[in-house]
């Protein structure tokens, strides 16, 4: 089993860094990355300030457009494209079961997410080496983001699954992967507008919010709850996925 499913990672993982498209997506997230730790450290030049790099950094809005709009990109033709050539025919063929399809796709895909945040991670560790100043108050606010970082990712890119399991166009994966990743993260944006006529449901949105969640995890505080959140519901809709892939499957 073990043999299958990384045999399946490889060939998945394969497909992206052999497609061009992996390195284009690669260029343009390092350009917002950089422009966002370039806005982070600027405040510096005109005085000391009460937030660390990494609270700046991660709290900025081209971070959050890097952020939410990588995950159509990276996950559009996970079943799409195999559904389109015709491939999953030749894929189903081999003695490999579905959740091990389902699951080394999941995994290829987050892998990829991963590898676009390392060259963040060098850019407060050099800011630290050159200037001789942290770039984070203490280890927990530096490592504590990318924790949640990968949380978070693992929930957007089963978001993103699910959607390309859905059709066989590209397009239409990545457009509906779109709207269920920024569907949920401005659905949480509701409790800050009626924060004040309903207590309850602002701590309700709080609870999903993408954006406190980073607020507070930059501050080097780790807060179980998403810890939790989030890995159970990328369980769930993997599962979801799991069986729409079982009946497109079975369809041809």
């Amino acid at each position: 089993m073990i043999r299958r499913v990384f045999a399946l990672l490889i060939r998945e993982l394969s497909a992206f860094y052999y497609s061009p498209i992996a390195y284009v997506v690669l260029f343009f997230f390092l350009i917002l990355n950089g422009l966002a730790f370039w806005f982070s450290i600027a405040p510096l030049s005109h005085g000391p300030s009460e937030l660390t790099v990494v609270q700046i950094f991660f709290n900025k809005l081209s971070f959050w457009i890097a952020y939410l709009l990588v995950f159509p990109v990276i996950t559009m033709r996970l079943f799409s494209e195999e559904f389109k050539l015709g491939t999953i025919e030749t894929l189903m063929t081999a003695p490999v079961r579905d959740w091990e399809v389902v699951g080394s796709k999941f995994f290829a895909a987050l892998l990829f997410y991963l590898t676009l945040w390392l060259p963040s991670l060098l850019y407060f560790l050099l800011f630290g080496w050159l200037i001789n100043r942290d770039a984070a108050g203490t280890g927990a606010q530096l490592w504590a983001p990318y924790l949640l970082l990968l949380v978070m990712g693992m929930f957007n890119v089963s978001l993103g699954c699910l959607a390309s399991s859905l059709t066989s166009n590209q397009i239409i994966a990545a457009m509906m992967a779109t709207v269920l990743v920024l569907g949920i993260f401005f659905l949480t944006m509701i409790g800050y507008a009626i924060s004040g006529s309903s207590p309850v449901l602002r701590d309700m949105t709080s609870y999903i919010s993408q954006l406190d969640h980073m607020d507070t995890f930059s501050r080097g505080v780790i807060d179980s709850r998403p810890l939790v959140f989030y890995p159970t519901c990328t369980a769930f809709i993997l599962l979801i996925t799991y069986h729409v892939f079982q009946y497109r499957r079975w369809k041809i």
